[in-house]
């Protein structure tokens, strides 16, 4: 199982961290390592002192694909998710800088949130799913799949050109605005149209 990631989604993320807006999705991975465990706190790795929350709609693939055509893409996943990418922020503007990739500061153990799952089902457009995400009780990302640069069935499209889809992979779709730093003892809830889908405790 491998962890897909879309990176620079987002009109707002983008110009909040003042990258250019891609021509095409940005993609990277995350080791199935990077999983935080269930009912475990987020630690805070010692090699940094910035790690910002990055809250996510996931999609969970339910077939094997390869080179899938966007009008057949909807057939490749049946539930939608949320999570966290928790990023090194201080570690990835290093490796920015020198042009290396970024993996140390986005692939680290526990630094991929997967929440509970809910049936593709339950939305009438996946095109439009309302997500929010609470630090401390007080609202700081919040979005809309609507606002995405590349849609849903668009991202299945595209990445499965480079990586043959397997059943249990998962796509990170890409942040909105509001990222930030944690700290310890922070409590963090991400939400899909008002359902909390998980709650962590940051230490």
């Amino acid at each position: 199982m491998k962890l897909i990631c879309i990176g620079r989604n987002y009109t707002e993320h983008i110009a909040e961290l003042e990258n250019e807006r891609p021509e095409e999705p940005v993609v990277f991975l995350k080791p199935d390592t990077a999983i935080l465990l269930k009912k475990q706190p987020f630690f805070i790795p010692d090699f940094s002192n910035d790690v910002h929350h990055e809250v996510e709609v996931l999609v969970r693939i339910n077939k094997v694909g390869k080179y899938i055509d966007k009008k057949f893409a909807h057939k490749y996943y049946d539930q939608i998710g949320l999570g966290i990418d928790f990023t090194a922020r201080d570690l990835q503007a290093k490796l920015k800088a020198k042009g290396l990739p970024w993996e140390k500061a986005k692939s680290f153990d526990g630094a991929a949130v997967i929440g509970n799952w809910l049936p593709k089902s339950n939305f009438e457009d996946v095109n439009n799913i309302n997500f929010t995400l609470e630090k401390n009780d007080e609202l700081v990302q919040q979005g809309n799949t609507n606002l995405m640069l590349w849609k849903i069935d668009e991202i299945i499209e595209y990445v499965s050109k480079y990586f043959t889809l397997k059943i249990g992979d998962i796509i990170f779709t890409g942040t909105p605005a509001g990222v930030g730093k944690v700290n310890a003892n922070d409590k963090l809830v991400g939400a899909i149209e008002g359902t909390p889908l998980f709650s962590i405790t940051v230490k």
